[in-house]
């Protein structure tokens, strides 16, 4: 059975997850305490079948948890319908794609920045780190702008971020849960007190929006506003650097595929993105519970039992993908299933698209003979897989 704390396993878990397929159904993890469904069709059911909801259960004392606990029970992330229904709808209208759109010239500025800093450090360093200097970076600023947070405070957001996800891995430490549990208070104090500022001075940001945003008389609470703003940034931006990092350091891992990202970038940019979140996924799993019995793949999972979908897992099956071990960055169709399926398909994903491919151009046209310096160094981490540093020059 797969070991999550195995460093070989945490380096490369494709072989294993290949040899959980080949079970062909849904396997018990007996640590985890819950089904894990590696197939894509299965994978997929998992997503879309609604008698499997995402339904956030505290895990941490409440008296001393309360905020992370409302931050996810509060967010359309781990909510069910009704409630989701309500929460999507009232989001949706203030995160459609115009508006997304519109942020491009944003993104490409942004990018194009962030490229002239990764440029002077490789002309005093010899290299610069993709993941620090620009893949990072770069939707932070971005959500940090859509949210009209100050400049001056982007550095606030990023490791905030990462101390609440690592809560999401299989077995975080007592240093991980005292850093998410102060994360968590001081990032809702934090967006509660730009929440007071925009209903006393509404701007032009998504704040103001959530504020004002409104349905047959249905609007956002303070802490489902607060747990939408905490959620746009963690799932927003972590998608964004792992799907980027991971997908950059396999194309410059292989010859063929590095030569069309050098040659083609920009024409070749969207399809390039969708293989990066297929190939090497940025989120591994995703769990959810019975609310009744459901069987998926032959095997019954119980009212209260749980089972997770193997995104990444998923998006290596040579039933649906055709040379699924190998990196196509022209690869069309490309039905991954890396930002989710069914309601809880991610809001955030033309966003993450949006940057990637506007990127990703960039850093290729400014850095035409990119290649990686020396061996990437990854997170030891498996649901959030990306990696720490990526150092490359040309």
């Amino acid at each position: 059975m797969l070991d999550f704390n195995d460093a070989s396993f945490l380096a490369d878990p494709y072989p294993q997850l290949s040899e959980l397929r080949a079970a062909g159904r849904p396997v018990w993890h007996d640590e985890l305490g819950l089904y894990l469904a590696a197939n894509y069709d299965h994978a997929n059911a998992v997503l879309r079948t609604k008698t499997l909801g995402r339904i956030f259960s505290p895990k941490q004392p409440e008296s001393e948890w309360s905020e992370f606990n409302w931050l996810h029970a509060d967010s359309i992330l781990d909510s069910e319908p009704p409630k989701h229904t309500r929460l999507r709808s009232l989001i949706s209208k203030a995160f459609n794609r115009g508006k997304i759109e519109s942020l491009r010239p944003l993104v490409e500025r942004l990018a194009q920045e962030l490229a002239d800093e990764c440029e002077a450090k490789l002309a005093t360093d010899g290299r610069f780190d993709v993941i620090a200097d620009f893949a990072e970076p770069l939707p932070v600023k971005v959500i940090a702008a859509m949210l009209g947070f100050p400049t001056s405070d982007e550095h606030l957001l990023r490791p905030w971020s990462q101390a609440i996800v690592k809560m999401y891995e299989v077995a975080p430490t007592d240093a991980d849960r005292e850093a998410a549990k102060l994360a968590s208070h001081e990032f809702a104090e934090y967006v509660r007190g730009l929440m007071d500022v925009r209903r006393a001075h509404p701007g032009t940001d998504l704040i103001t929006d959530l504020v004002q945003v409104e349905e047959e008389g249905q609007k956002l609470n303070a802490q489902e506003l607060i747990a939408t703003c905490v959620l746009l940034l963690n799932a927003g931006h972590e998608a964004s650097v792992n799907g980027f990092g991971n997908g950059l350091v396999a194309a410059l891992q292989r010859e063929d595929q590095a030569e069309l990202l050098r040659t083609r970038s920009r024409e070749i940019a969207e399809t390039a993105i969708d293989e990066f979140l297929r190939f090497d996924a940025p989120l591994h799993l995703f769990e959810r519970t019975a609310t009744a019995d459901t069987e998926i793949g032959g095997v019954t999972v119980k009212a209260g039992q749980k089972i997770a979908s193997l995104l990444g897992s998923a998006n290596r099956d040579a039933s649906v993908f055709e040379r699924a071990d190998e990196m196509d960055l022209t690869r069309d169709p490309n039905p991954h299933i890396g930002f989710g399926a069914g309601i809880h398909f991610c809001i955030g994903a033309p966003l993450a698209r949006m940057e990637m491919s506007t990127s990703l151009p960039v850093l290729f046209e400014r850095f035409p003979n990119l290649r990686l310096e020396s061996e990437p160094i990854r997170r030891p981490t498996f649901v959030l897989r990306g990696y720490e540093r990526v150092y490359a020059c040309q």
